[in-house]
Order: structure tokens, then sequence, then C-alpha cells
């Protein structure tokens, strides 16, 4: 087999560099994984080398499965025998069940889930003894951060990473003690430990670094530049008797700092290695030349990155559109209007994809989808309106409207807690099948007993808060019945007796507050129509259609919606990236901390070359945010582009930005920044 046919220069001489360290940057949608799959069996096949000495490392197990079927599809499966394909953390366990007993574990150790983790943290704190209440998911994330950091529970006291003066610091030193001494105790690693563990067996043993290295003789890392110090040790180890290393990854697309990833690990590539051939894969096969053109000139604005240049031959495309909108109201209407001239037109809503930097940027998005009936999938979150606290709310919306929803009845009977358990829900499920009567019903009438108890009481106050809210639903509009029953029930008092972690506690209650902002949406559009009916049927219909289209499980013809970390890898005919502007990207917390935007950047970089064919941008004039009204600002990444990259309009019903506002509005632009962040 000719294993350089179809390959473009570039490709050929990567697949021909077998020995010695070798660079690979593959641009977006440059045909990595083909390259690297043909590397192998050119490897294999042509160089006759033994496929047991090959090794090739990735991130995820979907990753490590294509590429091991493709290798298998041009090789067939006696040549790939014994070729290693393997996650990170699927390696390394497979090295510690046969060399961890060096470190003084037993070979056959446990390794603990999220639950197990919990469950030690919990008995460590309740042995701290604190006046002051700790999150047991915050200290967990932070041992977690440590370990990937190679801070162990003895040096985290003595690290740059603690703070004496920070109580949650005190709280996870403790913790961090008795938690990896439970572990050690059981036989037990987590999943943070596993790659530790890989750097301590290699930095205390070298003979086994060497003895592992002997057998890979031949290795590749994917996605070189997501890799983090652990990650980094690892490699070192396997390549100490050779310099027969791989890797493949782009600098440009490096956005998981925030999971540990060090994007210096591909930039100092060539000062870790000795005679390092750099080889750039820089033609795109998936944008047109219009799309990547803004690419091109976007990240070239970071300096901290290897050079390189994407093109394309595709030029069958239109400029990006950049589109300015009053609000994020207005932001998703004219969106998901496009969005069903998409559909109209004959065409797959598989092929649009919504990117944005935050999750909270979804719900005026999702209002929009399930108004027009357009069926929808999130990618990296849950829909909104599957989330808890919204999922509440609507069910007691759908018992003021039915009481003889008996699943909404049984979700609300005790939300906020009533002291109505499972036990007694049980009896009256029964005493409601004998009678033969709704579960409202029974509740009605135990609520009539002239008992006394704290049940019955409580049972008084359901009724009468039904009756109460039945009332006020008919002569209230919507917005104002919907907002008079958070209050009535405590809601956010109940969200804040819930959640232990103040972040959450404040995630759950924006939630509420954009439940809330979504019905004002509803009232706006439908007026006198905006019944409570109405807006239930429009929040149901979607759910239901997707029910009854689905296919093993697998939505098909839906739009999908995304933040832009998780759209890294995918592609679509058009993309709409929403909420370009100041404090979305670059993030507020990166511009108040003082951080390096470069990252941010990045994910711009990121989500423009996710699209195929058309691209368009937005940013809002103003947007609400807990409740007030803030002006916005494109973001500093576009607001300088040259205009044939990028063609400007302004969808607020204003007439198109001259050239002497277009000038005015950049002369304003940073005072007005710094005035909307104080």
């Amino acid at each position: 087999m000719n294993y350089l046919e179809g390959l473009n220069p570039p490709q050929q001489e990567a697949v021909r560099t077998v020995d010695g360290p070798l660079l690979i940057l593959a641009g977006a949608g440059s045909g990595k994984t083909r390259t690297v799959t043909f590397r192998m069996a050119y490897m294999i096949d042509e160089k006759r080398i033994n496929s047991q000495s090959i090794l090739a490392v990735t991130f995820t197990n979907k990753a490590a499965t294509e590429m091991k079927d493709r290798v298998k599809k041009i090789l067939g499966p006696r040549k790939t025998r014994g070729l290693t394909i393997s996650t990170f953390h699927s390696l390394a366990i497979k090295i510690l069940r046969e060399d961890i007993h060096h470190l003084g574990h037993n070979n056959n150790f446990t390794i603990y889930d999220t639950s197990d983790q919990m469950s030690i943290v919990r008995a460590a704190l309740k042995q701290f003894k604190a006046e002051k209440k700790f999150d047991k998911k915050t200290i967990l994330s932070k041992i977690g951060k440590l370990k990937n950091q190679s801070i162990t529970a003895e040096s985290f006291k003595h690290s740059s990473f603690y703070d004496p003066e920070n109580p949650y610091d005190d709280a996870t030193e403790y913790c961090y003690h008795y938690y990896q001494d439970k572990l050690n105790f059981c036989n037990a690693l987590d999943f943070d430990d596993i790659l530790f563990f890989i750097k301590r067996l290699f930095v205390q043993n070298p003979e086994i670094a060497q003895k592992y290295s002997q057998k890979y003789r031949y290795i590749m890392v994917d996605e070189y530049q997501d890799t983090n110090e652990l990650q980094f040790q690892m490699i070192k180890g396997l390549t100490s008797t050779h310099q027969n290393i791989c890797v493949v990854g782009d600098d440009d697309q490096s956005i998981y700092a925030f999971r540990g990833a060090d994007i210096t690990n591909i930039l100092n590539f060539e000062k870790v290695y000795q005679n390092v051939k750099v080889i750039k894969l820089e033609q795109n096969y998936r944008s047109t030349s219009q799309i990547l053109d803004l690419a091109n000139h976007v990240i070239q604005k970071n300096k901290k990155r290897k050079k390189k240049t994407m093109f394309s031959t595709n030029d069958n495309g239109v400029r990006p559109f950049l589109w300015l909108t009053h609000n994020s109201e207005h932001e998703a209407q004219i969106v998901i209007d496009e969005v069903i001239q998409h559909q109209v037109s004959g065409k797959h809503l598989s092929e649009i994809a919504i990117l944005y930097r935050s999750n909270t940027q979804i719900p005026p998005f999702e209002d929009q989808l399930r108004l027009n009936q357009v069926p929808y999938r999130v990618i990296g979150g849950q829909k909104f309106y599957e989330k808890k606290e919204i999922k509440d709310l609507i069910a007691y919306l759908s018992f003021i409207q039915n009481p003889k929803d008996e699943l909404a009845l049984r979700r609300i009977l005790n939300v906020p807690h009533r002291g109505i358990g499972t036990t007694s829900l049980k009896k009256y499920l029964e005493k409601a099948k004998e009678r033969k009567e709704t579960l409202f019903q029974v509740i009605c009438s135990e609520s009539q007993s002239e008992e006394k108890i704290k049940r019955i009481l409580s049972l008084q106050d359901f009724v009468s808060l039904i009756d109460d809210l039945q009332f006020k639903f008919k002569k209230m509009n919507l917005v104002q019945a919907i907002h008079y029953l958070v209050e009535k029930i405590s809601y956010m008092d109940f969200v804040d007796k819930s959640y232990d972690s103040p972040k959450i506690r404040s995630r759950k209650k924006d939630d509420v507050r954009m439940f809330l902002n979504s019905t004002e949406r509803f009232v706006d559009r439908f007026k006198e129509e905006a019944t409570l009916k109405n807006y239930l049927e429009k929040l149901l219909l979607v759910d239901n259609h997707d029910q009854n289209n689905q296919n093993d499980g697998v939505l098909k013809n839906e739009i999908t919606l995304m933040t832009l970390h998780s759209s890294k890898g995918l592609e679509f005919e058009k993309v709409f990236m929403v909420g370009v502007e100041e404090e979305l990207l670059p993030h507020k917390n990166t511009i108040k901390d003082g951080s390096d935007v470069s990252e941010e950047l990045r994910l711009l970089y990121v989500g423009i070359t996710r699209a195929k064919k058309k691209l368009y941008m937005t940013h809002c004039k103003e947007r609400k945010i807990y409740g007030k009204v803030i002006p916005r600002h494109q973001s500093r990444f576009l607001i300088d582009l040259p205009k044939e990259f990028l063609t400007k309009q302004d969808r607020t019903g204003f007439a198109h930005l001259s050239e002497t506002e277009e000038a005015e509005y950049k002369k304003s632009f940073f005072s007005n920044l710094l005035e909307s962040l104080d």
C-alpha cells in the first residue's frame, strides 16, 4: 500500500520521519489523525518496526479507539497485534498494576470513585470540628488540584498554594492528611493519584522508567498542548533511553489551563529534546479561506506561539459576520430566526452550532428554541429546563394549572421542606388508590383532621398555599404571579439551605432569576395570550418532540448548543458564536485578575475554526445582569480588525455604523469599558 498517497507534502514528511524527536504542529482541520495513523502503519508495514514497541498516547478513550480502528483498517488485525494505543490514565494503571509495590502499595489496589472520595472528606470534616461549615466538593477539588501540581499532604502547608489567612486552606490541609491516610490504609488510589504515582515511581526508581522506555521504543503523543506537568514527567520517563518521540498538537488550541494543561510543554519541546524536527501542517480541509483569514489575523495577536499560517483551497464562502444586537433577548431572537430560515430551506439543524463562553448565556436561546419548537441538545452542560430548581418551579406551575397532576404534586409536596416524608406520601398514595381519588383530594381530606400534630398542620398549610396560589394566578399577570410564588414559598431561602458551597448557592439562585426573566420574555412576546396554560404548553412541547424523535438514545436533526471549551475537535457547516464581548470573551474573571488573556484569545480562535462555511458572531449593546441593565462592548479581540476580514452589521434596527461612528466607537471603547467594570 502506498502510505503517502492522498497526503500533502508536509503530511508525507511527517509519515516518513520515524527516528528522533519530531514536533508536528497540526493546525485546526489539518488532517492530524489521518497523518498519525498513516505514520503508525508506515512504521509497521514499511519500516518493519515491531508493533509491540510502538506506543501512542492520547487523552480520551474515544480518540484512542478511533486511532486504533483506523490503523486496523489499514493493516488488518494481525499486523497491529501488540500495538499500544492508550489514554494516559489507562497506560499509567497498567504500569502501576505491575510496579506500584516499589512505592509500598499492593498491586491489587482499588480505584475510588467520586462517591467514595466524598465519603472520606465528609468523615474528615466531622473530625475537623470547625465552627465554620465547609463544602466537601470544594475541599475535594482543591486536593485534586494539589495532586496535579505534585503537592503532597506533607508539602502543602509549606507551598505557595497555601494561604494561612484562608480558612478553606486550613481545612484542606487537615482533610488532605486524613484523606490520604485513609486511602493508604485501604490500599486505594483516586483518579488524580494515578499520574501522581507514576511520577513518583519513575523519579524514585529510574530503572523502572528505563524498563518501559526500552519496551516502547517509538512513542507518539496526541494533543500535546493539553498535557500537564505529571503527563510531561511520564513522557520524560518513557523516553529516558531513546529520543524517538513524536508529539502532535497545536499551541493555538491550548484552552485547558483550568484543568492544569501547561502550554509551555509544547512551546519548549525543542529545549527538552535535542535536534528536534518541526513539521507544520498548515493546510486546512475544513473551513473556507475567508474564515481562515479571520482566524489567522486574530491569533497573530498572541506573541508566545509557534508561527504558522493556516490556508485553504476552498474559496466558496462569504466573509464572517459580526452582528451588533440590542440585548440578550434580541441576540437570541435574531440567531434563532436565522436557524429557522436554515430549517425552512430544507437543510439539517445538525449542521448548526451555537457556541458561547459561559453557560449563563444559554437561557434566552433555549427560550427561543422552545417557543419556536426547534429541537436542540446541550453538550457539556445541562439543559436549563432540566435543572432541579427549574423543574421544582415548573412542577408548582403544572400543579396550579392541573391539581390532578400527581407527578408534579409528589415533587412539590415537600419542597421546601414541610416534614411530609416518604412514609406519609406512600400512605396517601395507597389511600388514593383505595378511594379512587386523586392524591390531592386525599391530602385535602387528611388536612381536615382536628389533630394538632405537625404533619397535619403542614398539610393544612400546603392546601392553603395551593388555594392562595391558584387565586393569585387568576388575578395577576403571569410574571407577577410567578414572582409571588417564589416569594411565598421562600424558595431562595430553600436554595440557600440546600447547598453548602457559596458558589453553588449563587449559581442556583441565578438559575431561578433566569427562569423569572424567561417568563418576562414570554409575556413580552405573547402579550394577552401569555397565560399559564400556554406557557406550560410551550415549555413542554419541545421535550415531547425530543422524546418522540429518539433513536437509540440519540436525537436526530437538532441544533447543538455548547461552550467554546466543549467545541474543540468538532466542526459545523454554520456556527453562531454569541456574546463576543468584553467580560465574556475575554471573561470578566480574567480581566479582573489581571491575568494573561492569551488563552481567551485562543478560545476565540477555536470557535472561529469550528465553522466550515458560515460564521456569525454577535455582541450586545446592553445586558441585564442581576436585574440591572449594563452597557456592553465588543471584544477587544475584534475591535481593530481590518474590514476585509469581517462584515459588521448593526441588527438593532438602526443604520449600519458609518466610518465616523465606528472611529468614535473605537475611541470611546476603553473609557466605557473601565466605567462598566466599576
